[in-house]
């Protein structure tokens, strides 16, 4: 019983458990974005595509080709751990765009998603892949 409690109270995790659940993390934030966002700018599962916001006036074609690459195409990359740091990028430009230019003046429970999802991808542009990507792999030969 003793070494139960001090294994759910330890404090440093193995390697093993670190690197699993950046794995898991990964893949469950970078699905969630993709079927809760990406999907409905494509117009799947819902009656009409989702109109992409343009809060920087940007041109529009390059504005939705961007939106729609950070909320489909980036996440792929994400999930596969492959140029992980730099496919981030993408998708912060445009979680951090929401939160801080569109969402703003909005009620907190509107602008919290963007701002929970910047944080996320923060921290795995902060902690990398881990070692179950192809980052890890492609860096080991």
């Amino acid at each position: 019983m003793k070494n139960l409690v001090q294994k759910i109270t330890h404090i440093y995790p193995s390697d093993r458990v670190v690197d699993l659940s950046l794995l898991m993390f990964r893949i469950s934030l970078s699905v969630e974005l993709i079927v809760a966002h990406g999907l409905k700018k494509l117009g799947v599962g819902v009656a009409a595509a989702e109109q992409v916001p343009n809060p920087l006036h940007l041109p529009e074609a390059f504005n939705s080709l961007f939106a729609d690459a950070a909320n489909l195409v980036f996440p792929v990359f994400v999930i596969f751990g492959l140029f992980t740091r730099l496919a981030v990028l993408p998708i912060l430009a445009v979680t951090l765009t929401g939160y801080f230019v569109l969402h703003w003046n909005d009620a907190l429970l509107i602008k919290d998603t963007p701002f929970m999802y910047s944080l996320c991808y923060l921290f795995i542009l902060a902690v990398g892949a881990g070692k179950y990507s192809l980052d890890s792999f492609f860096q080991k030969k």
